[in-house]
Protein backbone atom coordinates (compact mmCIF):
# COMPACT_ATOMS: atom_id res chain seq x y z
CA UNK A 1 0.00 0.00 0.00
CA UNK A 2 2.36 2.36 0.54
CA UNK A 3 4.94 1.08 -1.91
CA UNK A 4 1.48 2.19 -4.33
CA UNK A 5 0.91 5.59 -2.84
CA UNK A 6 4.68 6.18 -2.88
CA UNK A 7 4.45 5.58 -7.21
CA UNK A 8 1.32 7.96 -7.19
CA UNK A 9 3.13 10.61 -5.69
CA UNK A 10 5.94 10.41 -8.08
CA UNK A 11 3.63 10.30 -10.90
CA UNK A 12 2.03 13.36 -9.71
CA UNK A 13 4.85 15.67 -9.07
CA UNK A 14 6.64 14.55 -12.51
CA UNK A 15 3.30 15.70 -14.22
CA UNK A 16 3.75 19.33 -12.15
CA UNK A 17 7.09 19.26 -13.47
CA UNK A 18 6.57 18.67 -17.08
CA UNK A 19 3.24 21.23 -16.89
CA UNK A 20 5.92 23.81 -15.57
CA UNK A 21 8.24 22.61 -18.22
CA UNK A 22 5.63 23.42 -21.06
CA UNK A 23 4.32 26.54 -19.75
CA UNK A 24 8.31 27.80 -19.61
CA UNK A 25 8.61 26.98 -23.28
CA UNK A 26 4.67 28.51 -23.95
CA UNK A 27 5.82 31.46 -22.41
CA UNK A 28 9.24 31.90 -24.29
CA UNK A 29 7.76 31.15 -27.86
CA UNK A 30 5.14 34.11 -27.72
CA UNK A 31 7.83 36.16 -25.95
CA UNK A 32 10.05 35.45 -28.98
CA UNK A 33 6.83 35.84 -31.68
CA UNK A 34 6.37 39.35 -30.35
CA UNK A 35 9.40 40.33 -30.21
CA UNK A 36 10.27 38.95 -34.43
CA UNK A 37 6.75 41.33 -34.74
CA UNK A 38 7.95 44.46 -33.05
CA UNK A 39 11.27 44.10 -35.03
CA UNK A 40 9.43 43.76 -38.11
CA UNK A 41 10.47 47.18 -40.41
CA UNK A 42 7.40 49.00 -41.57
CA UNK A 43 8.57 50.73 -44.71
CA UNK A 44 7.32 54.25 -45.05
CA UNK A 45 6.19 55.51 -48.00
CA UNK A 46 7.81 58.11 -49.68
CA UNK A 47 6.10 61.56 -50.16
CA UNK A 48 6.47 62.11 -54.54
CA UNK A 49 5.02 65.60 -55.85
CA UNK A 50 3.43 64.23 -59.51
CA UNK A 51 2.45 66.30 -62.31
CA UNK A 52 0.89 65.59 -65.54
CA UNK A 53 -0.83 67.00 -68.51
CA UNK A 54 -4.15 67.18 -69.99
CA UNK A 55 -4.69 65.56 -72.77
CA UNK A 56 -2.66 62.85 -74.39
CA UNK A 57 0.84 63.09 -72.52
CA UNK A 58 -2.04 62.42 -69.47
CA UNK A 59 -4.15 59.87 -70.59
CA UNK A 60 -1.39 56.84 -69.08
CA UNK A 61 -1.55 58.48 -65.66
CA UNK A 62 -5.02 57.79 -64.89
CA UNK A 63 -4.94 54.36 -63.31
CA UNK A 64 -2.17 55.50 -61.09
CA UNK A 65 -3.71 58.45 -60.12
CA UNK A 66 -6.81 56.98 -59.30
CA UNK A 67 -4.44 54.07 -57.02
CA UNK A 68 -3.28 57.12 -55.35
CA UNK A 69 -6.77 58.30 -54.59
CA UNK A 70 -7.43 54.96 -52.90
CA UNK A 71 -4.70 54.72 -51.02
CA UNK A 72 -3.57 51.82 -52.55
CA UNK A 73 -0.29 53.24 -54.52
CA UNK A 74 3.35 52.10 -53.55
CA UNK A 75 4.27 56.16 -52.74
CA UNK A 76 2.45 58.87 -51.48
CA UNK A 77 1.59 60.48 -54.44
CA UNK A 78 0.38 64.19 -54.28
CA UNK A 79 -0.64 65.84 -57.83
CA UNK A 80 -1.14 68.42 -60.39
CA UNK A 81 -3.20 68.24 -63.43
CA UNK A 82 -2.04 71.35 -65.58
CA UNK A 83 -3.26 72.45 -69.08
CA UNK A 84 0.19 73.40 -70.09
CA UNK A 85 3.85 72.83 -70.16
CA UNK A 86 4.83 76.10 -68.78
CA UNK A 87 2.53 75.44 -65.54
CA UNK A 88 4.80 72.65 -64.83
CA UNK A 89 8.27 73.46 -65.73
CA UNK A 90 9.08 76.28 -62.76
CA UNK A 91 7.82 74.12 -60.21
CA UNK A 92 10.39 71.35 -61.45
CA UNK A 93 12.97 73.43 -61.21
CA UNK A 94 12.29 74.85 -57.65
CA UNK A 95 11.65 71.72 -56.43
CA UNK A 96 7.78 71.90 -56.21
CA UNK A 97 7.42 68.69 -58.27
CA UNK A 98 9.69 65.54 -58.57
CA UNK A 99 7.76 63.77 -61.37
CA UNK A 100 5.97 65.08 -64.46
CA UNK A 101 4.75 64.35 -67.86
CA UNK A 102 5.98 66.81 -70.36
CA UNK A 103 6.36 66.90 -74.32
CA UNK A 104 9.84 65.45 -75.46
CA UNK A 105 11.05 68.99 -76.33
CA UNK A 106 10.52 70.48 -73.75
CA UNK A 107 12.55 67.80 -71.48
CA UNK A 108 15.90 68.39 -73.40
CA UNK A 109 14.59 71.83 -73.23
CA UNK A 110 14.48 71.98 -69.27
CA UNK A 111 17.40 69.43 -69.18
CA UNK A 112 19.58 72.00 -70.88
CA UNK A 113 18.16 75.24 -69.07
CA UNK A 114 19.02 73.73 -65.71
CA UNK A 115 21.73 72.04 -66.23
CA UNK A 116 21.25 68.91 -65.73
CA UNK A 117 18.71 68.95 -63.04
CA UNK A 118 16.06 67.05 -64.71
CA UNK A 119 16.35 63.37 -66.19
CA UNK A 120 14.52 61.68 -68.56
CA UNK A 121 12.73 58.65 -67.15
CA UNK A 122 10.27 57.25 -69.30
CA UNK A 123 8.61 57.79 -73.00
CA UNK A 124 4.60 58.06 -72.75
CA UNK A 125 3.19 59.09 -76.07
CA UNK A 126 3.89 58.63 -79.54
CA UNK A 127 2.22 60.50 -82.35
CA UNK A 128 -0.73 61.89 -81.85
CA UNK A 129 -1.36 64.29 -84.79
CA UNK A 130 -3.63 63.46 -87.86
CA UNK A 131 -4.28 65.74 -91.26
CA UNK A 132 -8.06 66.45 -90.86
CA UNK A 133 -9.98 67.50 -94.39
CA UNK A 134 -13.38 68.75 -94.60
CA UNK A 135 -14.17 67.20 -98.37
CA UNK A 136 -12.15 64.67 -100.01
CA UNK A 137 -9.05 65.44 -101.75
CA UNK A 138 -6.48 64.96 -99.28
CA UNK A 139 -5.22 61.31 -99.86
CA UNK A 140 -1.31 61.46 -99.22
CA UNK A 141 1.13 63.60 -98.53
CA UNK A 142 1.13 65.12 -102.03
CA UNK A 143 -2.19 65.99 -102.11
CA UNK A 144 -1.21 68.95 -99.63
CA UNK A 145 0.43 70.78 -102.18
CA UNK A 146 -1.17 74.21 -102.80
CA UNK A 147 -3.32 73.95 -99.90
CA UNK A 148 -3.65 76.15 -96.97
CA UNK A 149 -3.39 74.02 -93.48
CA UNK A 150 -4.33 75.00 -90.59
CA UNK A 151 -1.98 74.30 -87.52
CA UNK A 152 -1.17 74.67 -83.60
CA UNK A 153 2.19 73.97 -81.88
CA UNK A 154 4.30 76.53 -84.23
CA UNK A 155 7.41 76.15 -82.50
CA UNK A 156 7.21 72.82 -80.89
CA UNK A 157 7.18 69.63 -82.45
CA UNK A 158 3.80 69.97 -84.53
CA UNK A 159 5.34 71.95 -86.77
CA UNK A 160 8.82 69.86 -86.61
CA UNK A 161 6.72 66.83 -88.08
CA UNK A 162 4.73 68.92 -90.70
CA UNK A 163 7.71 70.54 -92.09
CA UNK A 164 9.57 67.28 -91.71
CA UNK A 165 6.70 65.42 -93.65
CA UNK A 166 6.44 67.96 -96.37
CA UNK A 167 9.87 68.43 -97.08
CA UNK A 168 10.72 64.57 -97.27
CA UNK A 169 8.07 64.00 -99.76
CA UNK A 170 9.11 66.85 -101.90
CA UNK A 171 7.24 69.71 -100.47
CA UNK A 172 8.83 72.99 -99.78
CA UNK A 173 6.82 74.60 -96.48
CA UNK A 174 7.73 77.89 -96.92
CA UNK A 175 6.73 77.38 -100.61
CA UNK A 176 4.57 74.69 -101.58
CA UNK A 177 1.62 74.97 -99.26
CA UNK A 178 0.37 78.19 -97.12
CA UNK A 179 0.64 77.28 -92.70
CA UNK A 180 -1.90 79.68 -91.25
CA UNK A 181 -1.08 79.22 -87.19
CA UNK A 182 -3.02 78.85 -84.30
CA UNK A 183 -2.20 80.05 -80.49
CA UNK A 184 -4.70 77.06 -79.13
CA UNK A 185 -5.41 73.76 -80.00
CA UNK A 186 -8.98 74.82 -79.74
CA UNK A 187 -8.89 78.02 -81.56
CA UNK A 188 -8.07 75.64 -84.47
CA UNK A 189 -10.74 73.36 -83.41
CA UNK A 190 -13.56 75.57 -83.44
CA UNK A 191 -12.06 77.23 -86.74
CA UNK A 192 -12.47 74.34 -88.76
CA UNK A 193 -15.89 73.44 -87.61
CA UNK A 194 -16.91 77.01 -88.59
CA UNK A 195 -15.87 76.06 -92.12
CA UNK A 196 -12.77 78.96 -92.10
CA UNK A 197 -10.37 76.19 -92.46
CA UNK A 198 -10.54 72.95 -94.11
CA UNK A 199 -7.34 71.14 -94.01
CA UNK A 200 -5.61 71.10 -90.41
CA UNK A 201 -2.89 69.16 -88.70
CA UNK A 202 -4.85 68.31 -85.32
CA UNK A 203 -3.44 66.46 -82.41
CA UNK A 204 -5.81 63.95 -80.25
CA UNK A 205 -8.77 64.64 -78.53
CA UNK A 206 -9.51 67.55 -80.52
CA UNK A 207 -9.07 65.51 -83.95
CA UNK A 208 -12.24 63.62 -82.07
CA UNK A 209 -13.98 66.15 -80.75
CA UNK A 210 -13.70 67.83 -84.51
CA UNK A 211 -15.17 64.32 -86.21
CA UNK A 212 -18.03 63.90 -83.72
CA UNK A 213 -19.41 67.37 -84.55
CA UNK A 214 -19.06 67.76 -87.68
CA UNK A 215 -19.45 64.12 -90.22
CA UNK A 216 -17.91 65.91 -93.20
CA UNK A 217 -14.44 65.93 -91.80
CA UNK A 218 -12.64 62.98 -91.63
CA UNK A 219 -9.56 62.27 -90.72
CA UNK A 220 -7.41 62.22 -94.14
CA UNK A 221 -3.34 61.16 -93.03
CA UNK A 222 -2.33 59.66 -90.16
CA UNK A 223 0.92 62.01 -89.24
CA UNK A 224 2.80 58.81 -87.66
CA UNK A 225 2.10 56.70 -90.58
CA UNK A 226 3.27 59.24 -92.63
CA UNK A 227 6.47 59.91 -90.49
CA UNK A 228 7.05 56.27 -90.16
CA UNK A 229 7.14 55.80 -94.32
CA UNK A 230 10.28 58.37 -94.61
CA UNK A 231 12.43 58.70 -90.55
CA UNK A 232 14.20 56.10 -89.13
CA UNK A 233 12.86 56.87 -85.66
CA UNK A 234 9.37 57.03 -84.23
CA UNK A 235 7.34 59.95 -83.93
CA UNK A 236 8.29 60.08 -79.79
CA UNK A 237 5.52 63.39 -78.39
CA UNK A 238 5.54 63.03 -74.58
CA UNK A 239 7.65 61.50 -71.78
CA UNK A 240 7.90 61.90 -68.19
CA UNK A 241 10.70 63.43 -66.07
CA UNK A 242 12.01 63.04 -62.53
CA UNK A 243 13.97 65.67 -60.56
CA UNK A 244 17.86 64.63 -60.32
CA UNK A 245 18.21 65.37 -57.02
CA UNK A 246 14.68 63.56 -55.82
CA UNK A 247 16.09 60.55 -58.15
CA UNK A 248 19.35 60.12 -56.53
CA UNK A 249 17.71 60.47 -52.78
CA UNK A 250 14.73 58.09 -53.31
CA UNK A 251 15.59 55.59 -55.81
CA UNK A 252 13.68 52.93 -54.43
CA UNK A 253 10.50 55.38 -55.11
CA UNK A 254 11.02 56.11 -58.45
CA UNK A 255 11.72 52.60 -58.85
CA UNK A 256 7.79 52.45 -57.80
CA UNK A 257 6.48 54.86 -59.73
CA UNK A 258 8.06 53.25 -62.85
CA UNK A 259 6.36 50.18 -61.91
CA UNK A 260 3.45 51.72 -61.20
CA UNK A 261 3.22 53.46 -64.25
CA UNK A 262 3.97 50.51 -66.43
CA UNK A 263 0.75 49.03 -64.83
CA UNK A 264 -1.14 52.19 -65.36
CA UNK A 265 -0.62 52.04 -69.00
CA UNK A 266 -1.56 48.85 -69.48
CA UNK A 267 -4.95 49.18 -67.84
CA UNK A 268 -4.91 52.37 -70.09
CA UNK A 269 -4.68 50.49 -73.32
CA UNK A 270 -6.95 47.26 -72.40
CA UNK A 271 -9.77 48.82 -70.73
CA UNK A 272 -10.41 51.73 -73.00
CA UNK A 273 -14.24 51.94 -71.31
CA UNK A 274 -12.85 52.41 -67.44
CA UNK A 275 -9.91 54.70 -68.74
CA UNK A 276 -12.09 56.92 -69.98
CA UNK A 277 -14.62 57.38 -66.90
CA UNK A 278 -10.87 58.50 -65.04
CA UNK A 279 -9.93 60.88 -67.60
CA UNK A 280 -12.93 62.61 -67.40
CA UNK A 281 -12.70 62.04 -62.91
CA UNK A 282 -9.59 63.85 -63.70
CA UNK A 283 -10.53 66.21 -66.00
CA UNK A 284 -7.94 64.88 -68.99
CA UNK A 285 -10.25 64.45 -71.07
CA UNK A 286 -13.57 66.60 -71.26
CA UNK A 287 -16.04 64.11 -72.11
CA UNK A 288 -16.22 59.79 -71.95
CA UNK A 289 -16.85 59.45 -75.72
CA UNK A 290 -14.33 61.69 -76.81
CA UNK A 291 -12.13 59.69 -74.84
CA UNK A 292 -13.41 56.70 -75.87
CA UNK A 293 -12.73 57.15 -79.21
CA UNK A 294 -9.19 59.47 -78.94
CA UNK A 295 -7.60 56.71 -76.76
CA UNK A 296 -6.29 53.84 -79.26
CA UNK A 297 -5.43 56.68 -81.58
CA UNK A 298 -3.03 58.85 -78.86
CA UNK A 299 -0.16 56.02 -79.10
CA UNK A 300 0.12 55.87 -74.78
CA UNK A 301 3.26 53.43 -74.15
CA UNK A 302 5.77 53.02 -71.10
CA UNK A 303 9.35 52.88 -72.57
CA UNK A 304 12.18 52.77 -70.39
CA UNK A 305 15.98 52.41 -69.95
CA UNK A 306 18.19 51.57 -73.20
CA UNK A 307 15.35 50.99 -75.12
CA UNK A 308 14.47 54.71 -74.30
CA UNK A 309 17.15 55.64 -75.08
CA UNK A 310 17.67 54.48 -78.09
CA UNK A 311 14.45 55.36 -79.37
CA UNK A 312 14.92 59.31 -78.55
CA UNK A 313 18.19 59.63 -79.97
CA UNK A 314 17.44 59.73 -83.93
CA UNK A 315 14.35 62.23 -82.73
CA UNK A 316 16.74 64.64 -80.52
CA UNK A 317 18.75 64.33 -83.64
CA UNK A 318 16.41 65.43 -86.39
CA UNK A 319 15.22 68.18 -83.80
CA UNK A 320 18.47 69.85 -83.37
CA UNK A 321 18.78 69.57 -87.24
CA UNK A 322 15.65 71.44 -87.59
CA UNK A 323 15.36 73.74 -85.05
CA UNK A 324 18.46 73.63 -82.30
CA UNK A 325 15.98 75.73 -80.08
CA UNK A 326 13.59 73.28 -79.74
CA UNK A 327 15.47 71.21 -77.11
CA UNK A 328 17.75 73.67 -75.61
CA UNK A 329 20.25 74.35 -78.23
CA UNK A 330 22.13 71.19 -77.76
CA UNK A 331 21.56 67.37 -77.80
CA UNK A 332 21.24 66.00 -74.26
CA UNK A 333 24.37 63.90 -73.18
CA UNK A 334 24.44 60.56 -71.57
CA UNK A 335 23.20 61.51 -67.59
CA UNK A 336 19.84 62.68 -69.27
CA UNK A 337 18.64 59.27 -69.75
CA UNK A 338 17.92 57.73 -66.50
CA UNK A 339 19.20 54.44 -65.43
CA UNK A 340 18.11 52.38 -62.35
CA UNK A 341 20.50 51.36 -59.82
Amino acid sequence: MKKSFRIIAFMAVLVMMLSMFAGCSTDKDDTALKADTSSEAVEEKVKVNLATLKGPTGIGMTWLLDSADKGTALNDYTYTIAAAPDEITGKLINGAIDIAALPTNAAANLYQKTEGKVRLLALNTLGVLYILENGEKVNSVADLKGLTIGASGQGAVPEFALNYILTENGIDPEKDVEIKWFDEHSELAAQMLSGKVNVAIVPEPFVTTITMQNKDIRVALNVTDEWDKVADCALSMGCIVVRTEFAEKNPKAVENFIKEYEISVENTNNNIDETADLCVKYEIVAKKPIAVAAIPRCNIVNVTGDDMKNQIKGFYDLLFSFKAGLIGGALPDENFYYKAG
